[in-house]
């Protein structure tokens, strides 16, 4: 038996009823979503959309990287988007912890040095966001046709909260 067999049986079951086989791949509703790695949030279902209605991009902290950016790009100008959501979200591990803290634990866990590797940790959840809707608005390859809005996600309570 294999490492992965419990999720390629779960695949093989997925797959009897799988119906977006010949999808175009276009943001049907036109939205794009750059979110948080976090399991607890469900960025399609958290905003009302279903698999093939929204692009999603997924990092730690849900920030605008240059990856992100090249996504959203892509997104406009190929894929259908219109609507750009940036979303992080509370009680993030990026939000609550030191660089330092960081690349201890992740140290401690590798069984090495980690005091290298940087994890791009967030002081200011709110000033961060607003940084990255700024920076998705004022990119030149982005048209100002295109809405962009940033929110937090609560994992508590399930709500978004529009910051910008």
């Amino acid at each position: 038996m294999g490492d992965f067999d419990d999720l390629i049986t779960a695949n093989q079951r997925f797959a009897t009823t799988f119906s977006l086989g010949g999808f175009d791949g276009v943001a049907h509703a036109g939205v794009a979503i750059v979110t948080c790695m976090d399991s607890r949030i469900d960025p399609l279902r958290m905003v009302g959309l279903a698999p093939g209605d929204a692009k999603i991009f997924r990092n730690p902290g849900g920030r605008i990287t240059a990856q992100a950016l090249e996504a959203l790009v892509l997104g406009v100008h190929l894929l259908g988007v219109e609507r750009i959501l940036i979303i992080p979200h509370t009680r993030c591990a990026m939000a609550s912890h030191t660089e330092k803290e960081l690349q201890v634990k992740i140290g401690e866990s590798a069984g090495q040095d980690a005091s290298w590797h940087p994890f791009h940790v967030i002081d200011d959840q709110i000033a961060s966001l607003e940084e990255d809707v700024r920076k998705v608005r004022s990119h030149p390859l982005i048209p100002a046709s295109v809405k962009i809005g940033g929110f937090l996600y609560s994992v508590d309570s399930g709500l978004l909260d529009q910051k910008f």
